[in-house]
């Protein structure tokens, strides 16, 4: 493939950063396709490991396998209902119901592939395993590239409504410089990529192969964001800090302090000492670890365990899936109020045609590592410049605990307001009624700032309504020295009926 040209020094990243964290709010679309071997495209076992050939990728499901899941979700055995009124015994029957019955007859998967082939889609091969991804690059010159990664139960189709403003900014009131070339690749054992058949592929692992990936597009210089797995794929990364690394973005950044995560995983009480804010969310998180984390010790310890019920059961991936949507969307538990039953099933179904239900499940296995712990994820180890934005929702929030304690301190630090959306009553409210747009964990926001020399090393960007959120030391209106960071004006997007505005520091 044609080089691409270095990224010009000059360029104010930050006005870039915008237009990242801007895009990062279109609502995700859940579209993914079936597996390579499955669609008749080359996989890894097929190619020797020294090819870095890059080979168009195009997806058709056979007819046979759709064919197949229908079959299967009309045959499902379902289980007794719940004898309690809540989500407290996990997902509920009927909601589970409601959703595999239009699976199975209403659901079209041919518009998810459609979606998918809309866009330039690769395959190549890295350390032995095929990659596949998408690469979009801007028509604006000088575009800065920028790679986005997934979690679970996410897929690269978390990113598609955010290729446009990012890859095309002037159409959304943004400026040229403010562009990106956009890769979004599939983690390993994740949709299209090939399934490892070895050990040792996790986030250090996946982080070179990244670092490769972009590098053998041509790039010279980039930046990387990341959610859930992604976060700690962009941490690896940072941490290995690859020569043409500019900056990276996290929005599940980990800022427990190893001390407070103990007392967490220990069901201890909060220690004294804390701030209000900071024991909210070390309550939060301990909640969440004590009554809401099985499904990660479950596959931490037995992914292949679980996958066999995953790879044979329809109703049964849907309903390991479908309880986080529930369950970390901003929709006070009715995520059909922020997402469409396809946007969901696209997710859903992508994991079932790909047979992933037990790969994806095994980099759990090989992280086997507290994602919020600023100590297991060795964050001090960290010197190039990181972005974080926490947003609304209680379950991206208590991941601030701690971030004004030992990990980020005051002297490499600005807090910022950049992401804040300035609308009567709820702005989120506002962007799903009025826009079009929608926020949830897997709507990968994403402000990647750039620094001088002198300049300090963290960002904290809030996205919620002006004072909404109250840890201790978080300035809402922070400065900046002169010459420490670049800026660019915020730019107001073409939307009907709202107005998305973004504070400058």
């Amino acid at each position: 493939m044609t080089a691409i040209p270095e990224v010009s020094k000059s360029r104010p990243l930050l006005g870039r950063a915008i237009a990242l964290a801007v895009g990062a709010l279109i609502t995700v679309s859940y579209v993914q396709s079936a597996r390579a071997e499955e669609a008749g495209v080359p996989t890894a076992q097929t190619r020797p490991a020294s090819d870095e050939s890059i080979r168009p990728f195009r997806i058709h499901v056979d007819q046979s396998q759709l064919d197949d899941l229908k079959r299967r979700i009309a045959e499902t055995r379902w289980p007794d209902k719940e004898t309690v009124g809540g989500i407290s015994q996990g997902i509920q029957l009927a909601r589970v119901q409601d959703l595999v019955r239009y699976w199975g007859v209403d659901y079209d998967w041919r518009k998810a592939e459609e979606q998918l082939n809309s866009l330039p889609q690769f395959v190549t091969t890295i350390d032995g395993v095929d990659i596949q991804f998408i690469h979009v690059r801007s028509r604006h010159p000088n575009a800065l590239p920028v790679i986005l990664t997934h979690g679970w139960p996410g897929s690269i189709f978390e990113f598609i409504k955010t290729i446009g403003p990012l890859t095309d900014p002037t159409a959304y009131s943004g400026k040229p410089e403010d562009a990106f070339d956009v890769i979004i690749p599939s983690i390993p054992g994740y949709g299209f990529s090939g399934r490892p058949t070895d050990q040792g592929w996790g986030p250090d692992r996946v982080a070179r192969a990244w670092d490769v990936l972009v590098k053998r597009l041509g790039y010279t210089r980039y930046v990387s964001q990341g959610g859930d797995h992604g976060s700690v794929i962009s941490d690896a990364l940072a941490r290995q800090a690859p020569q043409g690394l500019l900056a990276i973005h996290l929005n599940m950044p980990a800022t427990v302090p190893g001390d407070l995560m103990r007392g967490i995983n220990s069901g201890d009480a909060a220690p004294a000492g804390l701030s209000t804010a900071e024991k909210g969310a070390y309550d939060s998180l301990s909640a969440f670890f004590g009554r809401n984390a099985a499904y990660g010790a479950m596959m931490v310890t037995r992914p292949q365990t679980i996958g066999y019920s995953l790879s044979d059961s329809p109703s049964g991936l849907a309903s390991w899936i479908y309880e986080k949507f529930v369950q970390w969307s901003d929709s006070d538990g009715v995520p059909e109020r922020v997402l469409t039953r396809d946007e969901m099933l696209n997710d859903i179904t992508l994991y079932w045609l790909t047979n992933t239900g037990a790969s994806s499940s095994r980099f759990y296995w090989e992280n086997n590592n507290n994602n919020f712990s600023s100590e297991t994820q060795k964050t001090k180890e960290i010197k190039i410049p990181v972005g974080i934005s926490v947003f609304r929702k209680k379950s991206t929030r208590r991941r601030r605990a701690g971030a004004d304690r030992l990990i980020l301190p005051s002297s490499t630090t600005i807090r910022w307001s950049g992401a804040d959306i300035l609308l009567p009553g709820s702005s989120l409210n506002c962007l799903r009624k009025n826009c079009g747009l929608r926020s949830n964990p897997f709507a990968n926001s994403a402000f990647v700032p750039a620094r001088l020399p002198s300049g300090p090393r963290y960002v904290i960007s809030t996205s919620d309504d002006p004072g909404g959120f109250a840890f201790s030391g978080v300035q809402r209106h922070a400065s900046v020295a002169p010459g420490g960071w670049w800026s660019a004006p915020a730019r107001e997007p073409r939307l009907p009926a709202c107005r998305l505005r973004c504070k400058r520091p």
